[in-house]
């Protein structure tokens, strides 16, 4: 595991009504600080990475379909320099993940249908000065191929 990233399983309350999911609260352990909730979505096959974070803190949670999420440690100090994580998130393993500042991470959309992902970054979005750094998902340095996934 990279060293930082944390999960927290997730439950789902099923009644006759519907069902119910708890993503994050300001008690849980894992919670850091609030700056916005988004969502957004992928198609199937489409990738959308790499991008990392100077200041922020994400949080992802797929609320619907299927991705395939991949993180990439590139901090030279950290204890898993160059290590790469792998998560599957999907309503049938509903699971948050915390990926902390400075570590790239992207996801495809594995799922037949659109899949819809909720992020609650610790900072909100600034427009004239984003906390957000990209780099092409194909042609770069990071050992890991979206084709193949």
């Amino acid at each position: 595991m990279i060293d930082g990233v944390r999960i927290k399983e997730l439950k789902i309350i099923t009644d006759e009504r519907g069902r119910l999911m708890e993503i994050l609260r300001c008690d849980d352990e894992i919670f850091k600080k609030f700056g916005q909730v988004y969502i957004t979505t992928a198609l199937r096959g489409a990738v959308k990475a790499w991008h990392y974070h100077k200041l922020q803190t994400d949080n992802f949670c797929c609320i619907f379909g299927k991705i395939c999420l991949t993180l990439y440690d590139s901090r030279e100090n950290s204890a898993t320099f160059k290590s790469i994580n792998e998560f599957i998130l999907s309503t049938e393993l509903p699971r948050l993940i915390q990926i902390p500042n400075l570590v790239y991470h992207g996801f495809k959309g594995i799922s037949q249908n659109e899949s819809i992902v909720v992020n609650i970054p610790t900072e909100p979005y600034n427009r004239q000065t984003a906390d957000e750094y990209r780099i092409d998902p194909y042609e770069n340095d990071i050992p890991y191929n979206w084709k193949e996934k």
